[in-house]
């Protein structure tokens, strides 16, 4: 009925615009002609809409937040002829308000007044807002996953306060299924979707503009691993010692049921597991040929040369707090006896995210190692890496070689204390996320590295497919656009590099782009 009234409505409106014309056409004859006037092609209107920054459960702040994206994004689109007037920002807490903000601007845009874009001329960037568990925040905002909204409790089109579901999922059902349904709205209309981050099950975007997934995380600070402690380099009579701090979500609501003294686990968030097994198994995939051929090992015997990339459980710990960190690690490296003597030789920590990671360096240098990662395999030195962060010279060093075989203990005093010097070397220690508060710690060498997204260069993608969709164009002349599957469909999609960031490229990673500042770095 709607449809039909808009039709009306135009229809009456251009037969007056017509009979308007009609009396003025005998008088054009008589006036001098005039040039025709180009005008310049006017751009459609973009409405982004995406989740509220989440809070880290450390309330440390990493830079991946969706309120540093946005402007960007808004930035790039006005470099690309969009005025700034017809760039709409909404921002909503949850899916549910999310799924009612965007019902709301739709069915808004479908009854548009005398100067309201036309529903063709719009194009809907949404970000959907997935639920994710703790463990899952502490990457930063822009992990991307799939809102699933579809289950055991009930198939597609049933209703979704069938099954065994609680208020609050029956409630995060309803608004995933209200998304899909004015996202399809939106597109018989003749508005474009774009994708931003999750896919949303039931429904396949005109674009989808991916950004960073378990799996790739985990795969960036294993590599960075492998390239720093030189395993390819590395003999079987001297491994290499890795142990893997996997955040669980799971683990938590392990540990929790376990305090509780209950039979049964409470159920944990399926998206928060899938998160951890798929970020074990991007390290795994990197690191799983070293332990085969026992050129790593690990202290805790956590992983072994028969681990496969579904062991992620045997790795998987509450990190819901820095105690729980700490014992974990401290466990791990079998130093919780106040009785024993030295240290356990430890070369490498993945601790998954920048929280993990500032906790794992405050706990070893509590248990008394020493050094810093800079000291491994050195290229640089710190008064290096400080003056490259100050324009300075850099000042590089030659790596020194790692005996073919590892120190035994002996009786003698002297190899004793060489022993204990070496297992209470400082290992690398990887994160993810780039915290505000850490980056000191990486120039300083206490974390090796770090990761994130580019910010700039996925709001430079956003940019150039909405003004591609706006003209008509093909998305397939985009340089590095591939596809994905999404409900059966081939998907154009855009994936970003992440930004592996360590001491020797932090100013040309962070501060140059303007990411971070001199003082953020500690300088």
């Amino acid at each position: 009925m709607m449809l039909r009234r808009q039709v009306l409505v135009r229809l009456t409106a251009t037969a007056a615009i017509l009979s308007l014309m009609l009396p003025l056409s005998g008088c054009s004859a008589r006036q001098e002609a005039q040039p025709p006037q180009q005008e310049e092609p006017e751009t459609g209107v973009v409405a982004i809409f995406t989740p509220a920054d989440g809070l880290t459960i450390s309330q440390h702040t990493p830079l991946n937040k969706w309120q540093e994206l946005t402007p960007e994004i808004s930035e790039a689109l006005q470099d690309r002829g969009f005025g700034q007037e017809d760039i709409h920002i909404h921002t909503s807490d949850d899916l549910n308000r999310q799924s009612r903000d965007l019902q709301d601007y739709v069915v808004d845009a479908l009854t548009p007044g005398e100067d309201d874009p036309k529903a063709e001329d719009i194009t809907l960037v949404v970000a959907p807002a997935a639920e994710t568990g703790d463990a899952t925040r502490q990457y930063g905002d822009y992990v991307s996953g799939r809102i699933v909204w579809q289950d055991d409790a009930g198939d597609e089109g049933d209703d979704p306060s069938d099954g065994e579901r609680s208020e609050d999922e029956t409630r995060y059902v309803q608004a995933a299924q209200r998304m899909v349904t004015t996202l399809d709205l939106a597109r018989e209309a003749g508005m474009t979707i774009v994708l931003l981050s999750n896919a949303i099950e039931g429904f396949a975007p005109d674009a989808f503009v991916q950004m960073s997934d378990a799996e790739r995380i985990g795969t960036i600070q294993a590599q960075n691993m492998v390239d720093k402690l030189n395993l390819d380099a590395t003999s079987v009579d001297n491994p290499k010692s890795i142990e893997v701090l996997l955040p669980s979500d799971a683990a938590a609501d392990e540990e929790s049921a376990d305090d509780n003294s209950s039979e049964e686990a409470p159920q944990t968030d399926q998206a928060s597991d899938e998160f951890a097994a798929a970020a074990f198994r991007g390290v795994w995939t990197v690191l799983a040929p070293y332990f085969k051929d026992g050129r790593a090992i690990c202290p805790s015997g956590k992983l072994t040369a028969e681990t496969t990339a579904d062991d992620w459980r045997s790795v998987a710990f509450d990190a819901s707090d820095e105690d729980g960190i700490r014992t974990e690690l401290t466990g791990r490296l079998d130093m919780d006896d106040d009785d024993k003597d030295g240290h356990t030789r430890i070369d490498g920590v993945i601790a998954m995210n920048d929280y993990v990671a500032s906790v794992v360096t405050d706990q070893l240098s509590e248990l008394g190692y020493v050094g810093t990662s800079a000291d491994i395999n050195p290229s640089i030195t710190i008064s290096g890496i400080v003056g490259n962060i100050t324009g300075r010279k850099d000042i590089t060093k030659q790596p020194v070689p790692d005996p073919i075989k590892a120190p035994e203990e002996t009786e003698s005093p002297d190899d004793e204390a060489d022993v204990e010097q070496i297992n209470s070397r400082w290992p690398i220690v990887t994160g993810y996320g780039a915290y505000r508060d850490i980056i000191p710690g990486i120039v300083d060498g206490q974390q090796w590295m770090t990761a994130l997204e580019d910010r700039l260069a996925i709001s430079e993608d956003v940019a150039e497919v909405c003004a591609r969709l706006d003209a008509g164009e093909p998305l397939d002349a985009i340089d590095g656009i591939g596809t994905t599957d999404m409900g059966g469909e081939k998907v154009p999609t855009l994936t970003e590099p992440l930004v592996a960031v360590s001491a020797g490229n932090l100013k040309e990673a962070l501060i140059d782009p303007g990411y971070i500042t001199l003082a953020d770095a500690g300088l």
